[in-house]
């Protein structure tokens, strides 16, 4: 019988820890939160499925770090930053503390819940030139924000970047303040740029970092780098323009070469969108585990529209029909049990028959259709030197589909006007928005709007109005 091989010490050790963590399952951290599921970890941390009650209860994520690690000081620090910021593309920090499992003393940080990260899709596949272009928008945006504040990511890669309800965010519970000198350990990993062993990093380690990751996203491997040469990473022939060139000029090794976030935002937006652009990043990574879902949602849909176009055209109303008599209001698609197991997510309503004129309508009554109505306005947010820069107006359409419940379930330019960055502000603030559900028969349903911004040099105006049902 063959000898079985020795385990190292550091084998046998994580091995305990593993274990431990996973007898962890069914304890309750500071009297709130339970652990109830291991969602996965490293050697200096575990993260559990936990939920948040009250109205509304949700799910939401618990770290758990040893407190006697030799950082653990400076993560405590990192949290109390976090809780203060507020950013779309940031990960909410909820909750933070000290506990305590049988013996063994912990941190713990509570934070929203990501259904899925980017470090799981590639494994898979490597995401496309124009999907990596979307994933930059918000990256840029939320570290831009960061660096505004004074503080460095510090460990930006693909499993620090996160899809939370379709939205892309990146966490933000490893933060640092640029150039403190405390409590950086040595680098080890090309995701970690070389004046990373001095122990002092600012905004230009994001910039680096942000070019590592972006070769992993391509390629599925990070570039090849040889720390103590002095050489930079090799970036992959494979990668085309322009993002080549800009993961060159992130992996600069002086750091005082390096690209910064604004250069990059003026690079892309100079380069416009590469062909096959996907609307958004998050959709795709939300994507990938349910491409059974979508394709029954998308033959269900098919089946309703044929029956639509049918049912249309069997009862479109005659030119000789009395005027007094109202045509419906639209029709709902059919509803079957098979179509609502299909997907956890509503169904959009189709839009009514073009050649019918509803007549007023009240929402009690049978067959009856009511719109639906704004319930919250959100307007962008344009700094002084944007609205400096507008000549007359500046108009964007953006197309929202709401869900029965009110909220916004999806987002998309109609018409992006001249600038990407007024675009891009009209389509952050519509995604906020919330409404009061149009209702058939007395039952909500999903809607389209229409959201008409127009920006001046003075202030923005919105005009909404509901094009279905």
């Amino acid at each position: 019988m063959p000898e079985l091989p020795l385990l190292s010490d550091r084998m046998v050790y994580v091995m305990k820890i593993e274990a431990m963590r996973r007898a962890w399952i069914g304890q309750v951290i500071d009297g709130r939160f339970n652990l109830l599921q291991w969602l996965g970890g490293s050697e200096s941390s575990g993260v559990f499925l936990t939920e948040l009650h009250g109205p509304g209860s949700r799910k939401a994520a618990i770290k758990l770090v040893p407190a006697d690690a030799a950082n653990a000081e400076a993560r405590i620090a990192g949290w109390a930053m976090a809780m203060a910021l507020s950013h779309p593309h940031l990960m909410r920090l909820l909750q933070y503390g000290r506990c305590q499992i049988g013996g063994a003393r912990l941190l713990y940080a509570v934070t929203e819940y990501a259904e899925e990260v980017l470090s799981q899709i590639l494994p898979q596949r490597a995401l496309t030139p124009a999907e990596a272009r979307e994933m930059l928008d918000p990256v840029l945006g939320a570290l831009s924000y960061l660096h505004a504040k004074g503080y460095v990511h510090g460990s930006l890669n693909p499993s620090n970047i996160m899809a939370v309800d379709d939205q892309l965010k990146l966490s933000c519970d490893r933060l640092q303040v640029a150039g403190d000198p405390g409590g950086r350990l040595p680098a080890k990993g090309v995701y970690e740029p070389p004046e990373c062993v001095a122990g002092t990093i600012f905004a230009a380690a994001d910039v680096w970092s942000l070019g590592v990751t972006l070769v992993e996203s391509l390629t599925q491997h990070p570039p090849t780098w040889d720390r103590s040469k002095d050489r930079e990473p090799i970036v992959p022939e494979s990668i085309p323009q322009p993002l080549a060139g800009i993961v060159r000029d992130c992996l600069r090794s002086d750091p005082k070469r390096r690209c910064t976030l604004a250069d990059l935002q003026d690079r892309l937006e100079a380069a416009g969108p590469l062909p096959g652009r996907v609307s958004r990043i998050a959709r795709m990574m939300l994507a990938k585990l349910r491409w059974p879902g979508i394709v029954a949602v998308a033959l269900v849909l098919a089946a309703a529209i044929g029956f639509l176009l049918l049912h249309s055209h069997q009862t479109q109303p005659s030119p000789s029909a009395a005027p007094e008599t109202p045509a419906p209001a639209a029709v709902p698609a059919p509803q079957t049990p098979a179509t609502e197991t299909q997907s956890s997510k509503p169904v959009p309503a189709i839009a009514a028959l073009p050649a019918q004129t509803p007549a007023p309508q009240t929402p009690s009554a049978k067959g009856a259709a009511a719109k639906g109505e704004v319930a919250q306005r959100v307007l962008p947010d344009v700094p002084q030197k944007a609205s400096d820069t507008i000549r007359g107006k500046v108009a964007v359409s953006v197309r929202v589909t709401v869900d029965p419940g009110g909220q916004v379930s999806d987002a998309a330019l109609d018409s992006p006007g001249p600038s990407k960055y007024f675009a891009k502000l009209a389509l952050d603030a519509a995604r906020r928005w919330k409404f009061k559900p149009a209702r058939v028969d007395g039952r909500a349903v999903s809607s389209v709007w229409l959201l008409r911004f127009n920006f001046g040099p003075t202030g923005t105006e919105v005009t909404p109005a509901e094009t279905a049902p």
